[in-house]
């Protein structure tokens, strides 16, 4: 059975930036989070601007870094860098992004992130590297 991550993963997938993109937090694991978008206009009209999509994946990678046991009073973060990759047009969709930690470092992290769209297609992936210390 999984263990539930630490309580800051629901904090850090809705509040502040999270709250403005409307991003709700679907699931959360230790080293997995699936995280939505809603579709709004202002995302863009029809396409979906790549701005906010990368936005999306960001939030989904920073809360699966800090769906560990590892984390406490003390941790502090950040994304260190992502690269991505788009494949697909999204279109007036809701979008999810599921990121899975693929290394957990000392202190440097690594995280695979899948986005789809509400047909299921994948509209990109992303490899997330972030910075996670716990002194």
């Amino acid at each position: 059975m999984a263990k539930k991550p630490a309580p800051d993963v629901s904090r850090i997938a809705t509040e502040n930036f999270a709250t403005t993109l409307g991003i709700e937090l679907v699931s959360a694991t230790i080293d997995h989070v699936v995280v939505k978008m809603p579709y709004d206009q202002k995302f863009g009209i029809g396409r979906i601007h790549g701005g906010a999509i990368s936005a999306l994946i960001d939030v989904a990678a920073t809360a699966a870094f800090w769906s560990t046991s590892e984390v406490n009073q003390n941790s502090n973060g950040a994304t260190v860098g992502f690269t991505v990759n788009f494949l697909k047009l999204a279109v007036k969709s809701d979008l999810w992004a599921e990121a899975t930690i693929r290394r957990r470092g000392g202190t440097l992290c690594t995280a695979n992130v899948v986005v789809t769209n509400d047909r299921q297609d994948e509209i990109a992936i992303a490899v997330v590297t972030y910075k996670l210390t716990h002194d």
